[in-house]
C-alpha cells in the first residue's frame, strides 16, 4: 500500500499549487476563447458565405464533433501514457488547426479545420482537471478545481471582446480573431519545463521511483521556502478499481464494474444535460439576438455582458463546492439555470433578454465549476482520465446536437422553443446528480474510490469532514 496519497494530503496550499492553477487555468482560458470565438464568427460567415440556418448550425457543431473525439482519446491515453504528454500534444494540435481555419475560404474546409481544432481543445479540457486535482489535498480540492474551471470565463470574456471590437471592425476581422486563438502554442515551452507528471498516476502504474522523485521535488520546494510539512498520516487505501485495468479495453470495462457503473451513468447524464443546454445558448446567442432585431454590434455588446457574468458564476460555485458539497452546488445551479431559461424564453424586451441572459450565464457556468470538480473525483486513479474523458465526450454529443437542433427549432418555435428545451434538459441533469451521485467533499481521492469499491457509499459529507 503506497503512501503517495498521504504525502500529498499533508501539503499546504502553496506556491507550487498556485503555479499549477495558473498553468492549467490559462489552458482552459484559451480553450474557451477558441470555442467562443466561433459564436462571433458565425454571423459574419453566414452573411459572407450565404449560409443557410442548418449550415450555420453544422459549422457551430464542428468544434464539438472534434471535442467528442478529443475528450475520448485524451481520457483513454491519459490513463495509459500519462496526463502530461496528452495535455501538451492537445495544445499543439488545436493551435495549428486554429491557424488553418483562419486561412480557409470555404465552409467545408472551415468545418474540417474546426473539427481538428476541437479535438485539441476537447482533449485538453478533458485532461486538465483530473490531472491537476491529483496534486491537491482534499481540504482544498473542490475550490482548486472549481477555480481552475473558472478560467474558462476569462476565455469567454476575451472572445467576446475580440468579437465586439475586431470582428465588425474589419472585412476580414474574423480571420484575425482566429489567428489570435492560436497564440497559446507558446505555453508549450512553459508547460514542458514546469509540469511534473502526476505522482498518483505514476504510483497506479507501479512507477514508484518516479512518483517518489516528483513528490521529493515538491516537498523540497516547500522546504526551500521555510515551510515545515506535518508528518504524513498512515498510508491511505489504494482506491484501485475492483476490475482489472491497464489496457484500453480493461479500463473501459472497469468503468462498468460493480457500483462504478452507476457513477459512470451519472456523470454521462450530468455532462450531457449541462453541455447540451450550455451550447444551445452560447453558440447561438449572438446570431439569435441579430435575428431578434438587433444589429451585429449591439448583439455582441449584449453577449459581452452575458459572458462577463460567467466570472462570478464560476468562482461563486467554486466556493460553494467546499461549503455545501459538489452535488448540492451542481443541482442548485442547474435549477436556478432552469428558472433563468424560462425567463429568457418569455422575455419580450431587450432589457428583459439581457437580465435573463446574464443570470442564465451566471448559473450555467457556475454549474461547470461543480461538474469539473466532481468528475475529477468520482473515478479511481487508474481510470480517472478515462472516466472523465468519456463523460466529457458524451457531453459533447449534446454540444454537437444542440446547435443543429436550434437551427431547426428557432424558425418554428422562436425563443420560447429554444429555451423551453434548455429548461427540461437542465432539470433532468439535476435529478441525476442528486439521485445517483455520491458525496466527495472532505474525502481523499483514494477514500472515495475505496468506498465505492467496497460498497461503502453511505458516508455523509458532514461526517467526512
Amino acid at each position: 500500500m503506497s503512501n503517495v496519497s498521504a504525502r500529498i494530503e499533508r501539503l499546504p496550499f502553496g506556491r507550487f499549487h498556485w503555479r499549477l492553477l495558473m498553468m492549467g487555468g490559462l489552458g482552459y482560458a484559451f480553450d474557451a476563447m477558441d470555442a467562443a470565438a466561433v459564436a462571433f464568427v458565425l454571423p459574419v460567415l453566414r452573411h459572407d458565405w450565404a449560409l443557410t440556418s442548418v449550415q450555420t448550425g453544422v459549422l457551430g457543431s464542428g468544434n464539438f464533433i472534434g471535442y467528442f473525439f478529443g475528450a475520448l482519446f485524451a481520457g483513454t491515453l491519459g490513463d495509459l501514457i500519462g496526463r502530461r504528454k496528452v495535455m501538451m500534444y492537445a495544445l499543439l494540435l488545436y493551435s495549428v488547426a486554429s491557424v488553418v481555419s483562419a486561412m480557409t475560404d470555404s465552409w467545408p474546409t472551415f468545418l474540417a479545420s474546426r473539427i481538428v481544432a476541437g479535438m485539441g481543445t476537447g482533449a485538453e479540457s478533458a485532461i486538465i482537471a483530473p490531472y491537476l486535482a491529483e496534486f491537491v489535498a482534499k481540504r482544498y480540492r473542490g475550490v482548486f478545481t472549481g477555480a481552475l474551471a473558472g478560467f474558462f470565463s476569462f476565455g469567454f470574456v476575451a472572445a467576446a471582446l475580440l468579437g465586439y471590437f475586431i470582428v465588425p471592425a474589419f472585412p476580414e476581422g474574423w480571420r484575425t480573431v482566429l489567428f489570435i486563438t492560436a497564440v497559446p502554442v507558446v505555453m508549450l515551452l512553459w508547460w514542458r519545463r514546469s509540469l511534473p507528471e502526476s505522482p498518483r498516476w505514476l504510483d497506479s502504474r507501479k512507477r514508484r521511483d518516479e512518483a517518489e522523485r516528483v513528490l521529493g521535488d515538491i516537498e523540497a520546494d516547500f522546504a526551500r521556502r521555510g515551510i515545515e510539512l506535518p508528518r504524513a498520516e498512515a498510508a491511505t487505501p489504494s482506491g484501485q478499481p475492483s476490475a482489472e485495468t491497464g489496457t484500453l479495453i480493461a479500463n473501459f470495462r472497469a468503468l462498468w464494474a460493480g457500483r462504478q457503473a452507476r457513477i459512470t451513468v451519472m456523470t454521462w447524464l450530468m455532462w450531457l444535460s449541462i453541455t447540451f443546454s450550455y451550447y444551445a445558448f452560447f453558440t447561438w446567442i449572438p446570431g439569435l439576438l441579430v435575428q431578434h432585431g438587433m444589429s451585429i454590434t449591439r448583439s455582441f455588446g449584449y453577449s459581452l455582458a452575458m459572458y462577463v457574468a460567467q466570472v462570478p458564476g464560476y468562482f461563486s460555485a467554486a466556493w460553494f463546492n467546499e461549503r455545501i458539497g459538489r452535488q448540492a452546488t451542481i443541482a442548485s445551479y442547474m435549477l436556478c439555470g432552469c428558472a433563468c431559461a424560462l425567463g429568457m424564453a418569455f422575455a419580450s424586451t431587450n432589457g428583459q433578454i439581457m437580465v435573463a441572459g446574464i443570470l442564465l450565464s451566471f448559473f450555467m457556468n457556475g454549474t461547470y465549476a461543480g461538474v469539473y470538480a466532481y468528475t475529477a473525483e468520482v473515478f479511481p486513479t487508474a481510470v480517472r482520465t478515462t472516466g472523465a474523458g468519456t463523460a466529457s465526450a458524451i457531453g459533447r454529443i449534446g454540444a454537437i446536437v444542440s446547435p443543429i437542433l436550434v437551427g431547426y427549432l428557432y424558425p418554428v418555435f422562436g425563443f420560447a422553443g429554444v429555451f423551453g428545451v434548455t429548461t427540461v434538459v437542465l432539470l433532468l441533469g439535476a435529478i441525476a446528480v442528486v439521485v445517483m451521485g455520491i458525496p466527495t467533499r472532505g474525502r481523499s481521492l483514494e477514500d472515495i474510490a475505496a468506498g465505492e469499491a467496497s460498497g461503502m457509499t453511505s458516508v455523509t459529507e458532514a461526517s467526512a469532514r
